[in-house]
Formats: structure tokens, C-alpha cells, sequence
């Protein structure tokens, strides 16, 4: 994961130096030995601030210094619960205490498995990472992290979202379980097919059917709807996010979508992003939401629109702004189907 997500050299090359990090404003940092960063993380991220300089590397392998990963692969699943607890509300099934809890939960889980899928798609990307100018500061190809550590640090992350799964129902836990043949698939379709997008979005939409499942113990038509809508949404963002490595990605042998795409990434966006809105309010009709949730929805089709009017494929600095807004896509429809929820509870007393 972010499962691996990639991007392009932004031009900041780190010193070939190991003792010396040049930070984002030109200053150099001692770290005896260890490279404070690498090439496309923000030095002035609360890791490097907090944790001591030998745990940098692993935080960096879990990209604990870019949590817009980890956001993305929580929203799939806030989205799913609370679109759950609406449809919970009318059966008197609905608890607050436990939607914060089982939220608090997916936070956890988003983080520790998406720092597993970055660790482990990190040692399969090794040689393609020292190949690439973006990458090649990363722990592993740096020489920072042996291949033994990272495997080590990779299972101490899985075992933590496994104490988050065992958490759950007994259809939830296997239906977790199962997104992980297609994490350890997801590294490889860079190489063999013009769709890893797609397969990315396999993974990081799983959260969508686990609310539900959760909620529920089955899946249904809504919980199936929200997940092929995310799936277009990863889609066309991680599209936007791969416009930054195109030309890189060219001379590894790197497929993307953003390459077959090419200069009709608009027109295909437009496609994705409508596809996802359209997916995503039938999953709404189908679990009963109520209007105030459609609210949400409609906010995050207009900043949707926005990238795509915005997008220059060819300003790999825009194209990480863009794509790292989709956080904010995150937040406009979770709040939305938050709203609904209460307007549903509080309705009989009004």
C-alpha cells in the first residue's frame, strides 16, 4: 500500500553524503550517520521531531511522515460505518458508543496496515526504488534498513491490525482477511498490467464492505455499491498521484494508468469521479439514508470537479496537492452520512 502509492522525483536530491540531510529549506542536519529523510517527505513532520533518529527509518517505512495513505484507506471504512448506522437507526439497532469505537478501531487498523503494505511493497519495489530519483532515498534502497528488519517490522504491524480484526464479528474476521491476497498481489500488477490502479483500489476500498460487516454480519447491496464506488474513486486519484512518475515510470518499466491515460486523464476522470458519485448515491438510496447525507455527497462531486477543471498532468507539485485533497473528499461525505445519521435519531423529537 501507500499500499505503495508513487510519485515522481520532485527535484530535492538528497546529499550522497549519509551523515548530511538537506531539509526542505536548504539547511543541513548532523544525524550521525542516519539520513533524517527522504527526497519527497517534509522534514519538519512530527517524527523527526519526536522519535528518536534510529526509528526514523521504520517510520519512514510505514510513511508515518505522510499520513495523507493512511487517511485515504480510513475513509472506505468511516464511510461504510456510519452509512451503516443509518440504515442501523431505523432498527433500533443503532449504538453511538459503539460506531466511535469500532471508528477508533478503523484508525488504528488504517494506520498499522497501511504501514505494513507500504513496508512490504517496499521490499518487493527494492530494486525499482534505487532505480527511481524520488525513491531511491527511501530506507531500504539507503541502505538505512536490512530486508530482515523491514520483515520484522513489517509482521509487528500486521499482528497489530490483527488484534484490530479479532476486535470484530465472526464474518468480519475472514472477510478482513481475505483483502490481504490482494495487497500482496497489488505490488506486482505494475509490472504486468496498464491497471494497478485498479487492484490498488481493490485494496484500499476494502474498508467499504467492512462497516457494514461489521454492523450487520452479512454484506448487502449498499455496502457492495460504496465499495465499487471507492474502487473508481482510487482509481482516478492514484491516476492524479501517478502523473508525478510518468516519465520515470516509462524508463523502469513501470505501467500506469496515468500512462495509458495519458492526455485524456481529464476525460477518464471525469468518467471515475462521476462513475464514484453515481455508485455512491444508489449504496445511499439502497441503505435509506436520509437527505441531509446527500448534502455531503453533492459538496465532495464539486471538489471533485475542481481537480479535474484545476489538473495539469505536467506540474508534478500540483498533482501531489490535488491528490492529497481528496482527504478533504474523505471528510465531505463521512460528515455527510454523520448528519443523516442524526437527523434520523433526532427526528422523533423534534
Amino acid at each position: 500500500m501507500e499500499p505503495a502509492l508513487k510519485g515522481r522525483p520532485d527535484g530535492r536530491e538528497l546529499d550522497l553524503d549519509p551523515r548530511l540531510d538537506r531539509s526542505l529549506d536548504g539547511g543541513m542536519q548532523q544525524i550521525g550517520g542516519i539520513n533524517g529523510r527522504v527526497a519527497d517527505a517534509p522534514s519538519n513532520n512530527w517524527v523527526y521531531r519526536i522519535l528518536p533518529p534510529w526509528l526514523w527509518p521504520y517510520a519512514q517505512l510505514a510513511r508515518w511522515d505522510r499520513p495523507i495513505g493512511w487517511q485515504l484507506l480510513m475513509w472506505p471504512c468511516f464511510w461504510s460505518a456510519a452509512m451503516a448506522a443509518n440504515a442501523a437507526v431505523p432498527l433500533r439497532q443503532f449504538s453511538g458508543s459503539q460506531l466511535i469505537f469500532q471508528l477508533v478501531l478503523y484508525f488504528i487498523g488504517s494506520v498499522a496496515m497501511r504501514g505494513a503494505g507500504c513496508t512490504y511493497n517496499d521490499l518487493v519495489d527494492h530494486k525499482i526504488d534505487m532505480e527511481v530519483a524520488r525513491t531511491r532515498s527511501r530506507p531500504l534502497p539507503a541502505g538505512k534498513v536490512t530486508r530482515r528488519q523491514a520483515w520484522i517490522f513489517l509482521i509487528i504491524q500486521a499482528l497489530v491490525g490483527l488484534v484490530v480484526l479479532l476486535q470484530f464479528n465472526d464474518f468480519a474476521i475472514p472477510l478482513g482477511i481475505a483483502s490481504l491476497a490482494i495487497v500482496a498481489a497489488y505490488p506486482f500488477m505494475k509490472r504486468i498490467t496498464n491497471w494497478p490502479q485498479f487492484v490498488l483500489g481493490l485494496a484500499f476500498s476494502w474498508g467499504a464492505l467492512m462497516g457494514w460487516a461489521v454492523e450487520f454480519g452479512d454484506l448487502d447491496g449498499p455496502a457492495i455499491m460504496l465499495y465499487i464506488g471507492s474502487i473508481l474513486w482510487v482509481i482516478g486519484y492514484d491516476t492524479i498521484y501517478a502523473h508525478q512518475d510518468k516519465e520515470d515510470d516509462a524508463i523502469v518499466g513501470v505501467r500506469s494508468t496515468a500512462r495509458l491515460f495519458g492526455d485524456n486523464t481529464k476525460m477518464w476522470l471525469t468518467g471515475l469521479y462521476g462513475g464514484t458519485l453515481v455508485c455512491f448515491a444508489i449504496a445511499f438510496a439502497s441503505a435509506q439514508v436520509p437527505m441531509p447525507a446527500l448534502a455531503g455527497l453533492i459538496a465532495a462531486g464539486a471538489h471533485m470537479a475542481r481537480q479535474i477543471i484545476r489538473l495539469d498532468i505536467n506540474d508534478p507539485d500540483q498533482c501531489l496537492r490535488l491528490f492529497k485533497s481528496n482527504n478533504q473528499v474523505g471528510w465531505l461525505i463521512f460528515l455527510g452520512l454523520i448528519g443523516g445519521a442524526l437527523w434520523v435519531a433526532l427526528k422523533p423529537l423534534l
